[in-house]
């Protein structure tokens, strides 16, 4: 049995032999050789016509890609919106790109390699359009979808995936061990070729590695050994599958055997996705499809749509704001065109050349850092940097009675393709003393969040604890408290912001705390509000 287990590999265990290719050389010694030079010469020709073929090859890349961008330029925001798209452009720009660079490197273009290096060094790279590749099957997972429907372009204003593209992300599934994705994209892959689908580079024989190894790893022998069958049929001498199919058929063998003695066929356990850190992470998804928790009768007749002046505020007496229960426990408020499309723009405006990737609050080392459940990028703004921002925390203020002075800088926080938030507090919990120890302002009171823009697919923001679910309106904003009047978190208030499946999402939070609220929110015992 050594000899299966030493040629039971997996599809990137084994690498390909270089081989060193010499160019001939010519030398011409005398007159005596003119015969030879215009062989030569006929070679030249040669290659002259193939250096032509080639330049027109570039100008039918040039006509693909420009028939691409045009697209695109129409409305890149839209355009960009569309998870494929976004993959495509990424994949294109860090692969494609290199091989066009490789093709024009053999001719003497100066000014466009010169022109490309400077660029390249905005292109994506491979963790970002890995990065793409992750957000597609974290898109799959939470809205249901299937490959298909992905790959085929049934996602409105998608392009389609192609045989290369379905492979590309199954390896980054591959790479990432989790092979329940790779099975799903090297299986689409597969159908699309078998159907025909050109694919300059790849074989059905690299797929079907793929797919015995992914399907095994999941506990699927019966199926592994299928794919490796099919495997030897198309290469027969590939030596990793030789080795596979014995060491298949025995270990199958085995298992047939040990059914028989416990009287029936025994389940795969892993099967299906892969291991999930995050507890609530099917509640989490069915919120974000819209399967929120139904409230009863009697909880829905308590919510309410009124107009509000915070007390008859002076700047409310006259128009006040529209506001609208969301949810009643915790009590979450929505308040309608509490900004306006100009300000909405400026607070963009400021934004968009300091956006980062988002950052959370570390409570270990009390810093904030970079987290992979949270994928979006942010920027702040205070309100000293333009009177727009001023303007909109003087207006939170007004319309919360609460102090803002001592709350965090406005954040702005945009989520592209795929872009979430998993399920997190605001607050800091007890296991977390010294949270926002450096700001001086104890801990954060309550969450205003303010929706930028309209968002086509996705994109909610979720209470998993509850049930509730809030949906992007451009214009509005939502708030909520996150303490309860004694001090004591609000655990109810668990919240994630889901997936962006179609569309561009802007959002701007302002997280304000404790200090500066003694007299306008006054400490109770009682932990309902």
């Amino acid at each position: 049995m050594w000899a299966f287990f030493a040629l039971f590999l997996s599809p990137l265990s084994c690498f390909s032999s270089l081989c060193c290719l010499h160019r001939a050389q010519c030398v011409v010694v005398s007159s005596g050789h003119m015969i030879d030079l215009l062989s030569t010469e006929k070679e030249l020709v040669t290659s002259l016509k193939s250096y032509i073929q080639a330049e027109e090859d570039k100008l039918q890349w040039a006509d693909r890609l420009d028939a691409l961008s045009a697209e695109a330029s129409q409305d890149p925001e839209e355009f960009l919106g569309h998870p494929v798209n976004a993959f495509k452009l990424m994949k294109r720009l860090n692969t494609e790109w290199v091989e066009l660079e490789s093709l024009i490197l053999k001719d003497v273009s100066d000014e466009f390699i010169s022109n490309l290096t400077i660029h390249r060094q905005h292109f994506p790279n491979d963790e970002d359009q890995t990065g793409a590749a992750k957000a597609l099957m974290r898109l799959q997972d939470t809205y249901q979808l299937d490959t298909d429907t992905i790959a085929s372009g049934q996602l409105p204003g998608c392009l389609v995936l192609t045989v290369e593209d379905c492979y590309d992300v199954g390896k980054v599934a591959y790479s990432e061990a989790d092979y329940y994705h790779t099975e799903l994209w090297m299986a689409q892959a597969l159908k699309q070729l078998d159907q025909g689908e050109p694919a300059a580079g790849l074989d059905a024989v690299t797929i079907l590695d793929y797919l015995s190894y992914s399907v095994y790893q999941q506990g699927e022998l019966q199926s592994a050994l299928d794919f490796t069958k099919r495997l030897l049929e198309l290469d027969p001498t590939h030596q990793r599958a030789n080795g596979n199919l014995k060491y298949f058929e025995y270990q199958l063998a085995k298992q047939k055997q040990a059914e028989g003695e416990q009287g029936g066929r025994q389940r795969s356990e892993t099967r299906g996705r892969p291991a999930d850190y995050l507890p609530e992470r099917k509640k989490y998804e069915q919120l974000c499809r819209g399967e929120a928790v139904e409230m009863t009768p009697r909880r829905q007749s308590r919510l309410f749509c009124r107009y509000h002046d915070n007390g008859r505020h002076p700047r409310y007496v006259i128009g006040p704001v529209k506001q609208e229960d969301e949810w009643d426990r915790p009590h979450i408020v929505r308040y309608h065109d509490i900004v306006s499309d100009k300000e909405m723009e400026k607070v963009k405006e400021l934004a968009k050349p300091r956006l980062r990737r988002a950052t959370v609050h570390d409570p270990q080392t009390g810093t904030l850092t970079t987290a992979h459940y949270r994928v979006s990028k942010s920027a702040w703004l205070g309100a000293f940097e333009h009177p727009v921002v001023d303007k909109i925390n003087q207006r939170i203020e007004d319309v919360t009675g609460l102090d803002v002075s001592t709350a965090e800088d406005l954040q702005v926080a945009n989520y592209g393709v795929g872009g979430q938030y998993e399920p997190h507090f605001d607050f800091g919990r007890k296991d977390e003393p010294d949270a926002f120890e450096e700001l001086g302002t104890g801990n954060r009171i309550a969450t205003w969040l303010l929706y930028m823009s309209d968002v086509q697919a996705g994109g909610a923001t979720v209470f998993t604890d509850v049930g509730a679910a809030v949906w992007p309106k451009k214009g509005s904003a939502v708030f909520w408290y996150n303490l309860f009047p004694s001090g004591e978190g609000d655990y109810r208030t668990r919240h994630a912001a889901c997936p962006v499946l179609l569309g561009n999402k802007w959002v701007s939070n302002k997280w304000i705390h404790e200090r500066g609220q003694e007299f306008r929110r006054r400490c109770s015992l009682q932990e309902a509000h």
